[in-house]
This record gives C-alpha cells, structure tokens and sequence, in this order.
C-alpha cells in the first residue's frame, strides 16, 4: 500500500546554530600529475578529520566527477571564528602553501555559505568546464583579500591568527 510523502516528513531543528556555516570544497585534476597532488592529500584530509578539529560538526567526502577526477568535501562548522581558526593553522595552512607555490596539476575552489545570509567562492586554477556558481553567475577576477574570506565578506574583526601567505605577495 503506497504511502503519502507527507506522512514520513523531517526537517532540522538548528536553533543550537545559529553561526552555522556550511562550505563545498573540491580539486579538480587539470594534468596528469595532479594525481599524485590529489591522491597524496586525501590521507591527510581524512588524519585533519579525525582529529577532530574544534568547530567542524561534520564532513562528507564527495566526487563531483570521475573524468576529469574532480573530488571533494561539504563541511558544517558551528561558526565562522571555527573554519578562520582552523583554516589558518596547521594543516591547512601548508596546504595553502604548498598550492600558491605549485598548484600541483590541480585546480581547487570553495564556496561557503551562511545561516545568517551571505555567501562566497573562489576557484583557482579550474580551468575546464565552469564549476559551481561559475556555471550561471559572471565570473570575475578574484582582486584582494586572497587568504582573508573575512574581508571578502566584509566581516568585523580581524582574523585570530596570521594568513597562510602575506597578502602582499599576491596584490
């Protein structure tokens, strides 16, 4: 016997929070050795999971396409202090590092949004088919505030800690 949809309905109760920010993550493989640069950092992603960084409240693993190899992550962090904390300390600072020097034969792009309203992207080096917000939005050059999402967003405050790489080396 069929049973009506609205029977068996569920939402989420996120008044617990309400900093909530949820970002998409992926590198895409551009060249051949972008392999070796994606397949090298996926154990590392996973360790920097495990370890249970303060803030994130889950992280789910994603393939967006397997020609080219294109994978990636959705992460829910309790609040933005959490993921700007996070994202300028080691690991993830070296990995940001490591990319500006070489991009590896990769291309890698976020895009974050807030339960509090407002969003934003970057994609670096993705060339191939548009991804994400790209695919309807103009694309335009990403000017400034290279490792401060902060500022993209126009959010008070400064950063707790430094950025990966000096600004300036990229203005």
């Amino acid at each position: 016997m069929p049973v009506p949809v609205g029977r068996n309905r569920q939402t989420v109760d996120l008044s617990a929070y309400p900093d909530l920010v949820v970002i998409y993550l992926g590198m895409r493989v551009n060249m051949l050795t972008g392999l070796k640069t994606l397949l090298g950092l996926g154990p590392q992603i996973q360790q920097a999971v495990k370890d249970k960084p303060d803030g994130l409240l889950l992280h789910e693993d994603l393939i967006w396409s397997l020609v080219p190899p294109h994978l990636g992550m959705r992460q829910y962090w309790r609040d933005f202090e959490s993921l700007e904390k996070w994202s300028r300390s080691l690991p993830h600072q070296k990995w940001w590092q490591d990319f500006v020097r070489d991009a590896g034969g990769t291309g890698f792009w976020h895009e974050t949004y807030f339960l509090r309203g407002g969003m934003e992207s970057i994609y670096a080096h993705m060339g191939g088919a548009p991804t994400g917000m790209m695919q309807f939005a103009p694309v335009v050059p990403a000017k400034g505030a290279m490792f401060t999402a902060r500022r993209r967003l126009k959010l008070a405050g400064e950063p707790s800690l430094p950025g990966p790489v000096a600004e300036e080396e990229y203005a």
